[in-house]
């Protein structure tokens, strides 16, 4: 049975870029053609902005101000639901901010 395929796609600041890509990758994520192929990714460069509340304790920046930090948008494509879900827990262990910005998408085979 073909097992279902999903993409993570995740933003990190520059400066931890390559300790959540190896946490993510040590789930599995990124690993498909029965390990043919490994640790593949996509990596866009980008610019992410948030203000943190009260009760916040922001990895960069100050309550109440916006913050704009540039980041790098990664997509991992995940072999099974078990990779794509043991790739979030060490995505949320390994990344810098209080709250992940990450999104799970299934894929399609068309």
């Amino acid at each position: 049975m073909t097992k279902r395929l999903f993409k993570l796609i995740f933003t990190v600041p520059h400066t931890s870029l390559e300790v959540c890509k190896q946490a993510v990758f040590s789930a599995g994520a990124g690993t498909f053609m029965e390990g043919k192929y490994s640790e593949v990714c996509f990596e866009t460069k980008c610019t992410g902005q948030f203000i943190p509340g009260p009760g916040a304790e922001p990895a960069i920046g100050a309550v109440g101000k916006v913050v704009k930090a540039e980041e790098t948008k990664v997509e991992v494509q995940c072999v099974g639901k078990e990779i794509v879900v043991a790739a979030v827990e060490k995505l949320k262990r390994a990344h810098p901010y209080e709250e992940v910005a990450y999104e799970v998408y299934a894929m399609e085979d068309v």
